[in-house]
């Protein structure tokens, strides 16, 4: 499940090992002593840091809070927290700010009530939690993302792109959050095949899990094979076996007969190499709908006031969720951008719910 925009956030990471969730501190604390209160710690969800999606991007966003203020990866810099189910969120949360870290993110829904402890417990650290909202706590940021208005567009591109006329929308687990990549994704698809006078069908299935690439492949093949020939995911590293079952099929077919992937929250490009029966580079990552989480970690550390206690929105016109060029026709772009200034302006009505 992504972005640039006007109010961008802030966010280092504390590295913690998934399983004894003990911190790992690489770099020296005297070198991040002048920045100090600007350093951060994320805590992942069971997806991992390098999920190719949400934890990602939000590690390459803290990352660049080290270059931007010559902080050092470890304890006074930057660093992640990995945890490998619930119950190391609030755990590793209190590690982070005992250890000093001065703003820690949660990185998903799923961190509501551990932040919620966490900044009790610790009021003169700042807290943050992406994709959900924790009220009255004047140490606590949330951040949301109108994710449906990227994911709008990438309905407008499926249905331009779709030879057969069936799409398919993978989620993780039913939440306001994959409802609004489900919704913007459905609206913009079967508004754009009104226009075109194209008859779609669009399957929808959700995994179960943020965390199951097996079964994500699993439903892709069935999907593939059932006809449809885009899918778009948004159910974090279970997103990865949608990759993995594309691939397969591509494999067996000349590149103008591939099926294609809609990636999220991080650029998937790179997932969607392979090379096609004649022995020919490709790529059938469509596009990725694009979450800005990166920029928002940067965003919010870099700031003068930390901003707690309120709820900060990034879609279209902060730029704070996008689709990224890919492989999308020409025509098919321009008609996403056609789309996207009718959603900036209001002419155009996103739901937020399938």
């Amino acid at each position: 499940m992504s972005f640039k925009r006007v109010i961008t956030i802030g966010s280092a990471i504390v590295a913690v090992s998934a399983i004894f969730g003990g911190c790992s501190h690489s770099g020296s604390a005297s070198h991040n002593t002048k920045h100090s209160n600007r350093s951060v710690a994320l805590v992942t969800n069971g997806s991992g840091v390098d999920d190719k999606s949400f934890n990602q991007a939000a590690w390459a966003g803290a990352k660049a809070v080290g270059a931007k203020y010559g902080l050092k990866r470890g304890k006074g810099g930057y660093d992640y927290f990995a945890s490998s189910s619930d119950g190391d969120y609030l755990p590793n949360m209190n590690q982070a700010a005992n250890a000093g870290y001065k703003t820690i993110f949660g990185i998903g829904f799923q961190f509501n009530q551990a932040i919620s402890k966490a900044a009790k417990a610790h009021p003169k650290n700042n807290f943050v939690i992406v994709d959900n909202i924790v009220k009255g706590q004047k140490n606590v940021a949330s951040v949301s993302f109108r994710s449906n208005e990227a994911a709008y567009q990438a309905g407008v591109v499926a249905a331009r792109t779709t030879k057969t006329g069936k799409l398919g929308f993978i989620g993780a687990v039913k939440s306001d959050i994959i409802d609004l990549f489900q919704a913007g994704f459905s609206q913009g698809a079967k508004a754009e095949a009104k226009k075109l006078h194209k008859h779609i069908t669009i399957k929808n299935q959700l995994v179960g899990s943020f965390t199951a690439p097996d079964k994500g492949k699993s439903i892709a093949q069935a999907m593939y094979a059932s006809g449809v020939d885009v899918i778009d995911t948004a159910a974090g590293s279970t997103g990865n076996g949608v990759f993995i079952a594309a691939k397969a099929i591509n494999q067996t077919k000349p590149a103008a007969k591939k099926v294609w992937v809609i990636g999220v929250d991080s650029d998937q490009q790179d997932q969607g190499a392979y090379k096609d029966s004649t022995g020919k580079s490709a790529n059938f990552c469509l596009t990725s709908v694009m979450t800005g989480v990166d920029a928002a970690v940067k965003d919010i550390v870099s700031r003068k006031t930390f901003p707690g206690g309120q709820l900060l929105s990034y879609g279209l016109k902060e730029k704070g969720v996008y689709l990224t060029r890919g492989f999308i026709s020409d025509s098919a772009w321009q008609q996403a951008q056609v789309a996207g200034k009718g959603i900036i302006s209001g002419q155009i009505k996103v739901s937020q719910h399938p």
